[in-house]
């Protein structure tokens, strides 16, 4: 997949016509032949050093908001115009952009919107920079981060850390993963069980940036993590929907629907019926008490929160632990995205599908005390981005270790 175009010599004999230039300027083009690369080219100006594009449509993929480009010919020191749209879901206030090659990420200045498009105006100081709607997180990066989990955890404290395939995907990927085993306690006490996982809309990059924050609290020398991971056995998926990650296809609502309303008897996508599969055998062996699923929420949405089951669908013991997991929550996810004390409801009248969303299909599951929510990390603020991403996650791990600890 690849997109490569440059600036039309009718638009340059124009500019030496009396229209505005950059004298030592080349040529501009844009590439997207990389993992989780997107865009279609509407126009580049190579005379005002604009360019205006699109996510690229991929038909039945689900929606077309992501967007990755490579911007090459930059003279070093000028200010590119990008100009993105529609549909609304692709316009961030605020573009990623990295001038390292992706080593680092950081964020445009805020954009100029329209009714469909908005655009962003950024100095680069390097002949070549990458954008992208956030952060990029992709396919190799989840395989990177799991074995880093693995090396920094295993051994340490009698604690095995395996890294797996949850599965190969429908098109063959492999969708990497870790697991976490304590060792034998000596006095009696039985294991906790945690299931975290990322990416069930492929477009979300933030949430595999929240589950980089959780694994980096998972595998620190904090007193609450050490205490976490001996007692605890932990899986964690940086990425679910592996194949629109990394075709850079949007993935909510593809067909016949997403990840996340796959959670049935017979899920079509491996990676769904992998992480049952595992929730199942922890479940039955006693060993089971939390599943978070990691997401971005709509574009409004300026504070985390949770998605929980309806009310009517927990038993006492189950709405007793809810609470208790969501103030402590409260009280651990403070900041620069502190979260919304106020939950929201996933049922019949959020969704017709709403059986079959992930945290729903655990709590119909699973014993009646498990806790089964989703986690909503805001896109669209001046925070969301890899730092502000990483600190919900450190602090959601907090809170899942204190809520663990004070569980039994």
């Amino acid at each position: 997949m690849k997109t490569f175009v440059r600036a039309s010599w009718m638009i340059v004999f124009a500019a030496l016509l009396g229209g505005p230039t950059h004298a030592l300027a080349a040529d501009l083009s844009i590439s997207i032949d990389f993992p989780s690369g997107s865009g279609r080219v509407q126009e580049i100006d190579r005379a005002t050093r604009a360019i205006r594009l699109e996510p690229t449509p991929h038909k039945g993929r689900g929606w077309s908001c992501w967007w990755f480009v490579k911007v090459a010919g930059i003279a070093p020191g000028e200010t590119i115009t990008l100009t993105v749209g529609p549909p609304p879901w692709a316009t961030p206030d605020h573009a990623a952009y990295s001038i390292d090659g992706g080593k680092s990420w950081l964020q445009t200045g805020k954009g100029e919107r329209t009714k469909t498009n908005i655009t962003y105006r950024q100095k680069i100081d390097a002949p070549e920079a990458l954008f992208a709607w956030g952060p990029p997180f992709t396919p190799d990066d989840a395989a990177a981060l799991v074995k880093e989990i693995a090396s920094k955890v295993d051994g340490r404290d009698g604690v095995k850390a395996e890294v797996f395939e949850l599965c190969k995907s429908n098109e063959g990927r492999s969708t990497p993963a870790v697991r976490l085993t304590p060792p034998a306690s000596t006095d009696g006490a039985r294991s906790r069980g945690l299931f975290v996982c990322a990416r069930q809309h492929a477009w979300e990059s933030g949430g595999s940036w929240v589950g980089r924050g959780f694994a980096d609290f998972l595998v620190s020398d904090a007193p609450a993590a050490v205490a976490l991971r001996k007692r605890t056995i932990v899986y964690f998926v940086p990425i679910m929907d592996i194949d629109n990650v990394a075709i850079g296809a949007g993935g909510k609502n593809q067909d016949p629907h997403d990840h996340n309303r796959d959670w049935t008897d017979k899920p079509v996508f491996p990676a769904v019926a992998a992480a049952q599969a595992i929730i199942r055998t922890l479940d039955k062996a006693g060993t089971f008490d939390l599943f978070v699923d990691l997401h971005n929420p709509a574009a409004n949405d300026l504070k985390p929160f949770f998605f929980v089951s309806e009310q009517d669908q927990l038993s006492d013991l189950g709405k007793a632990n809810l609470n208790r997991f969501v103030a402590e929550s409260v009280k651990q996810i403070t900041g620069p995205m502190a979260l919304d004390p106020k939950t929201r409801p996933s049922g019949p009248a959020y969704d017709k599908n709403w059986r079959a969303i992930s945290k729903n299909w655990v709590g119909a599951n699973t014993h009646p005390g498990v806790v089964a929510l989703t986690l909503e990390t805001s896109w669209n603020t001046p925070n969301s981005n890899i730092q502000g991403y990483k600190t919900v996650g450190g602090q959601l791990g907090a809170a899942i270790a204190a809520y663990l600890d004070k569980k039994d």
